[in-house]
């Protein structure tokens, strides 16, 4: 499903956010909705919400407040966070509009099976978008499994010069259900099992920055038998004996699975590139064939670590993410930021960490207004066919 391009071409460029805790959908959304277009007539609305918020009275408040051509997308997460408001339980919203911007969207339902050609199906979107700068940004389902075949439809798309950026949607990390959200003033469908594609053209820069703050930790291994997203193998060994004597537990580690999760979030794997490290989060071992299992690709023959943080690397890397976007403006100055961080980092964090991450987000920033949501993968790709991450935060500011 496609929609028509929105070229808004007559006013002002303007960024904007609000946030909402209010427990009623319908009045969340008319809060939120009003902070973030302040009266004007937005091009398109993010719309990132918790789990059971995603209800048509949440998207009628949203609807009541822009015009015709305005295109509404978004998805429920494991977190929300709008110029330094952040709720588990509520809803976000980031909009922008005015001179030179062009929004087209697509979106791939029916997605389980078939990711690579859901990723194309949604880059398509691209067509037609003419304009000096161009980025592809994508949401999609985080319950699909191997999430990087979709950045690799989408690369087949985009090809090597237009920028990636986005994130898989949440559920509170209970891992049931997520939805994604498309429409506009007339209607707002509520999907699953989807991935949404926006095409964005701007006649001024847009700029990506990622980062994620962690290191090394140990000597590297190989893997040297893998399926996708599942590690069979590292060093010759089956993978999932090597990360507990890693870890230094024992199978009894496996008996609480919520346990088990919460400790690999401490470990995750880092999969060598040849700009550092992509982080990938071990969700669960296999006792059957003593597997590791990762919601994105660890391919067999890489080289990884198991990596470890600190609370100041951590927060370091927010600051980092949002200067790199920033940097790629080449001087101009910035409307606003879209925000795309790791529900495993607040995990890591803890709530008075993820506020202190927002700190140091918005000094780098100063003032600067941004927006956007606690993801369970994030897509960044300024280069090579390659862009899915975990327990990363990924930055697109517009000019």
């Amino acid at each position: 499903m496609s929609t028509g391009m929105n070229d808004v071409s007559s006013s002002a460029r303007w960024f904007g956010t609000g946030h909402s805790t209010l427990g009623d959908p319908a009045a969340a959304g008319a809060q939120a909705a009003t902070a973030a277009l302040a009266g004007r007539d937005p091009a398109i609305v993010f719309v990132f919400c918790s789990v059971g918020y995603q209800r048509p009275e949440l998207f009628d408040a949203v609807r009541a407040q822009v015009g015709p051509d305005t295109v509404i997308v978004g998805c429920t997460t494991s977190g929300q966070l709008a110029d330094g408001q952040v709720s588990r339980a509520g809803v976000a919203m980031t909009a922008w509009g005015g001179a030179g911007f062009r929004v087209r969207t697509h979106v791939a339902r029916s997605v389980t099976g078939r990711l690579r050609e859901a990723g194309a199906e949604a880059a398509s979107c691209l067509a037609g978008v003419e304009a000096g700068h161009k980025a592809l940004l994508m949401i999609a389902d985080g319950l699909t499994g191997n999430q990087h075949e979709v950045v690799r439809g989408a690369f087949s798309v985009a090809g090597a010069a237009v920028p990636l950026v986005g994130g898989a949607a949440g559920d509170e990390l209970t891992y049931v259900r997520t939805y994604q959200f498309h429409g506009g003033r007339d209607g707002v469908e509520i999907l699953s099992d989807a991935v949404i594609g926006v095409a964005v053209g701007s006649d001024r820069p847009m700029g990506v920055g990622l980062a994620h703050g962690w290191q090394k930790e140990g000597d590297a291994l190989v893997v040297t038998s893998s399926r996708e997203g599942r590690v069979l193998e590292l060093d010759g060994e089956p993978a999932l004996d090597v990360f507990l004597r890693r870890l230094d537990v024992d199978d009894s580690a496996l008996d609480d699975p919520a346990a088990f999760r919460e400790l690999a979030f401490h470990h995750p794997l880092g999969l060598s590139r040849r700009t550092g490290e992509d982080i990938r989060v071990v969700h669960d071992g296999d006792r059957s064939d003593r597997s590791l299992i990762c919601l994105a690709d660890v391919p067999q023959g890489a080289l990884i670590w198991l990596m470890t943080s600190t609370h100041d690397t951590l927060l370091d890397s927010a600051a980092d993410a949002a200067g790199q976007a920033l940097d790629a403006l080449g001087g101009e100055p910035a409307l606003g930021v879209m925000v795309f961080d790791c529900a495993g980092r607040w995990i890591k964090l803890g709530e008075a960490g993820v506020q202190q991450e927002n700190v140091e987000f918005g000094k780098r920033l100063d003032g600067v207004p941004y927006g956007g949501f606690y993801s369970t993968g994030e897509i960044a790709r300024v280069r090579g066919a390659l862009g899915m991450h975990h327990f990363t935060l990924v930055t697109l500011a517009l000019a």
